[in-house]
């Protein structure tokens, strides 16, 4: 599933994922609310913004954040369309098949499978943690999990599809082979450490150290996935079954999106432009503002999208609006938390910060430089 709360759901929840039972038997006020004031937002700007005369009848922050509203969703409608597309699609590749591909730990290779494997998966940055926890049960190293976590968040392909609408190819592009970089590099050097004794090996592996893993086989993993795409049924009704998928499974992603752009837009409103572009300019000022404000903004990753987007457009900062995406992974403390509870190590859920911020910070500069 593309869901943010994969199957079986753990008895503890976090702010991203809520259990089977919660769910049943309350509404997502989340979704709702801010659905609701996204609809509300796109509805006024076009009939009382769009109309010049009306436009004068109401306050500025209203008209402002209308029109944030509407310039969004006019650039991202299609990629939401996609979205769905590609949540179906995934909904017919079985997670066990990415969880089973990830090869040996405490290598170079099986960092980068991990990697990989974490993009494939379209989960938010909560309910990744969830399937993190099960690679490391069953016995992925330490690098492994961590280029896992780092990987995945943003890097889905319905985000991906997102992104691409709001701030362009290039930017897409690079973002993503750059996040996927600092997870390479970081499960690398997870690993290093464990072998030199640095940071706990995985006990989950056969011989309680960082490598010769024999809970997770080397299988190709493109194979598997051409097998599993064969199986799809493009008939009509397939069709309908896979948007119908998409849609359903889509609903985190629509609830923090929307709630992204409702936060977005409020700042855009309350934020003069010239205010905005001083405190998140691309100066290392702004940067270490965009850190802190990742740091203390508690949003999933489909939430952050709209508001690094608005950090590129408007303060002109590439490298703060990476930075916002890729901080908010690596200071997020559900996250660290929850690494701590599975290691049963305060250290290496500290030391996830650590490696990650430095790389984050240093490509958020670079990148305000060109």
């Amino acid at each position: 599933m593309s869901d943010c709360c994969p199957p079986p759901a753990p008895k503890t929840t976090t702010s991203c994922c809520e259990s089977d039972t919660v769910k049943a038997t309350r509404p997502d006020y989340l979704l709702w609310v801010s659905g609701s004031l996204v609809a509300l937002g796109y509805l006024t700007h076009l009939l009382f913004v769009s109309p010049a005369p009306s436009a004068a009848a109401l306050p500025q922050w209203l008209v402002t954040a209308s029109s944030g509203i509407h310039e969004l969703i006019d650039k991202m409608w299609w990629g939401l369309l996609m979205a769905v597309v590609f949540v179906g699609l995934l909904e017919r590749i079985p997670r066990e098949l990415v969880m089973s591909a990830l090869g040996q730990g405490g290598t170079v290779r099986g960092v980068m499978r991990a990697t990989f494997a974490g993009v494939l998966l379209d989960l938010c940055s909560h309910g990744i943690l969830m399937v993190g926890t099960k690679l490391y049960e069953r016995g992925a190293s330490i690098g492994q999990l961590m280029a896992f976590l780092i990987a995945s968040p943003w890097n889905s392909l319905s985000l991906t599809v997102v992104l691409i609408t709001l701030i362009g190819w290039g930017y897409t592009l690079a973002f993503i082979g750059l996040s996927m970089a600092i997870g390479i590099v970081t499960g690398i050097i997870f690993d290093r450490l464990v072998e030199s004794q640095v940071l706990p090996g995985n006990p989950n592996s056969h011989n309680g150290s960082n490598s010769g893993n024999s809970n997770i086989q080397n299988v190709p993993l493109w194979p598997q996935i051409s097998a599993a795409l064969k199986q799809i049924r493009f008939t009509p009704k397939g069709l309908v079954d896979l948007l119908w998928d998409g849609l359903r499974d889509s609903r985190m992603v629509f609830r923090w999106l929307f709630f992204g752009i409702v936060l977005a837009t409020a700042i855009r409103a309350l934020v003069p432009f010239d205010t905005y572009q001083t405190l998140f300019g691309p100066t290392v000022a702004g940067l270490f503002l965009t850190l802190l404000a990742a740091t203390i903004i508690e949003v999933c990753s489909e939430g952050s999208t709209p508001i690094a987007a608005d950090i590129i457009t408007r303060a002109a900062a590439p490298g703060n609006g990476f930075t916002f995406l890729m901080a908010g992974v690596a200071t997020d403390y559900t996250e660290v938390m929850v690494i701590r509870d599975t290691t049963k190590s305060w250290k290496i859920a500290l030391f996830l910060p650590l490696i990650t911020l430095p790389q984050v910070l240093m490509i958020g500069y670079l990148l305000n430089q060109v």
